[in-house]
């Protein structure tokens, strides 16, 4: 086998395709291997750049080459697909990955850490838990609603429909019916424990990194956006600035610019989405704080003379991904705008 200096590995469950080429750009391997044979082939290589595209099974095998010596490099799969020559198959994609790896202005993905894909599966597992908690507190107000017993919107409503449920005396409901509605009660209340026990150990997580505790100082960001922000951008030098930070999360104005004239639309919605909803989330109590006619934040105060409240909130958004990118950047702690004024 000829000197092997670039692979492109493309993943899957069972089945993986490598294609290397040599120095000088030409394929000296072509190869299908099953999950067991991979690593036991790297083995083999000497020391060469190895292009992947990011999935959820791309952050484990990165770091099992890196420990063999090899240097790994994530790439998002759409940067990848323009390389594509024609067709759609394993070894197609396998050569598109060798090609796309080697250009200097290729755009890659930090490889996470065990401890930073934990943090980020406690977060997927409240997105799951949340989403049953609405399925189920959805289907209850429904079903009572069939038999005429209904309740506000809101947690005390609910708590009043589950001790309608609890009652044995109270005749609205059948016997098979407050059987079934029981059923959901409890599970409705073992996930809302769930939650809570999830959201401590995320609270935990942002407190336990010093990142984590530098990020909850600034304005609209809570535990949650700081456990989230810190998992998922494990290197902050991969990004040119905080404009790319910011970009790289779909807050930027999507363009259609051409022949010197600039055409900016509304953000683009790339990226990470979950990150992207918890930033303007955040910023949105910033905004309702500064509508009431607080001054403790002026830049939003004079931002809502002109835009809408949600458009304020996604610029304070974009603003607050730049923050956090030079925070994580530089190391350096929250500067209050007034205080620095003062």
């Amino acid at each position: 086998m000829e000197q092997v200096s670039v692979v492109g590995l493309d993943l899957a469950k069972s089945v993986f395709q490598v294609h290397g080429v040599n120095a000088q750009g030409e394929a000296v391997l072509r190869r299908k291997l099953s999950r067991g044979q991979l690593l036991k082939l790297f083995e083999k290589l000497p020391p060469c750049l190895v292009g992947m595209e990011a999935c959820a099974s791309a952050h484990h095998w990165a770091r099992e080459l890196a420990a063999l010596g090899h240097q790994v490099k994530l790439m998002p799969p759409q940067y990848v697909k323009p390389y594509v020559k024609r067709g759609k198959n394993d070894a197609a994609d396998a050569e598109a990955i060798c090609e796309a790896v080697t250009r200097p202005t290729m755009r890659f993905v930090g490889v996470k850490s065990p401890d930073q894909q934990a943090t980020m599966m406690l977060h997927r597992v409240r997105k799951i838990l949340t989403r049953q908690r609405t399925q189920l507190s959805n289907a209850l107000r429904a079903h009572m609603a069939e038999f005429g017993v209904t309740a506000a919107v809101g947690r005390v409503g609910l708590e009043r429909l589950i001790a309608v449920i609890a009652d044995q005396h109270d005749a609205r409901l059948p016997d098979e019916a407050r059987a079934c509605l029981f059923v959901l009660s409890t599970q409705l209340e073992m996930v809302k424990e769930q939650i809570l026990d999830n959201d401590r150990r995320i609270l935990a997580d942002a407190r336990r990194t010093e990142a984590g505790r530098r990020l909850m100082k600034i304005p609209g960001i809570g535990p949650l956006l700081a456990s989230a922000i810190v998992a998922c951008v494990p290197d902050p030098s991969t990004f040119g600035g905080g404009r790319s930070l910011s970009a790289w999360i779909g807050l930027t104005p999507r363009q259609n610019s051409s022949g010197g004239k600039e055409r900016l639309g509304s953000i683009t919605k790339a990226g990470n989405t979950y990150l992207r909803e918890l930033l303007v989330v955040g910023a949105m109590a910033v905004v309702r704080r500064a509508k009431q006619g607080s001054a403790k934040w002026p830049w939003v105060a004079q931002l809502l003379e002109r835009k809408k409240p949600k458009v304020a909130a996604v610029a304070l958004a974009n603003k607050n991904a730049r923050i956090i990118w030079a925070m994580m950047a530089t190391g350096e702690p929250y500067r209050d705008p007034q205080l620095a004024a003062a």
